[in-house]
């Protein structure tokens, strides 16, 4: 797996072991980011990063900052090995390993805003967590924001926020909403 495109362009990701992690393919990623069209300065959040991809791309293409929520262990490992080895320190990428709810209660607490917010939950737990994370994630989202939403294509994730562009790739489907 590699950065698609951006100042970190060709660079190669190193992906978590096993199964547990879906990392997004380069191909749909680079759908996705044509898709959002060009970034510039935005902050972003992406909850259930995996191995960091859709942030580490979203840098690259110009975000200014990115959070990156993974609970396991070794998923956060592996992303905190791929930043490292892209040179992107603490101003540009935090790294929390916590669950997703507890980090967006910190986020909150902290008065946090994102403009970009990537949800790629396991796909079994996609469906159960869509509420759960709309009400919690809501607050947080700068004007305009766009959340994407990467799932199963026989699963509804419900946010409650406007669809603005919904593609499907195989059996993955990309909703983007607009806050």
């Amino acid at each position: 797996m590699r950065v698609v495109a951006g100042r970190l362009g060709g660079r190669r990701l190193a992906v978590p072991p096993g199964s547990g992690t879906r990392p997004t393919s380069d191909r749909v990623r680079q759908a996705l980011f044509s898709m959002l069209g060009p970034l510039d300065g935005e902050r972003v959040l992406d909850l259930f990063a995996g191995s960091g991809a859709l942030a580490i791309e979203a840098l690259s293409r110009g975000a200014a900052t990115a959070t990156l929520v993974e609970q396991d262990g070794r998923a956060a490992a592996v992303i905190a090995g791929n930043l490292a080895a892209l040179g992107l320190g603490s101003e540009q990428a935090r790294l929390l390993t916590l669950p997703a709810a507890a980090a967006l209660r910190a986020a909150r607490a902290a008065g946090e805003a994102y403009d970009l917010v990537f949800l790629d939950p396991p796909y079994r737990q996609a469906a159960a967590l869509g509420e759960q994370l709309a009400e919690q994630l809501e607050p947080l989202l700068a004007p305009g924001a766009l959340v994407v939403v990467e799932c199963d294509r026989r699963v509804e994730m419900n946010l409650g926020l406007p669809l603005a562009r919904e593609r499907r790739y195989g059996d993955t489907l990309i909703r983007i909403h607009r806050a």
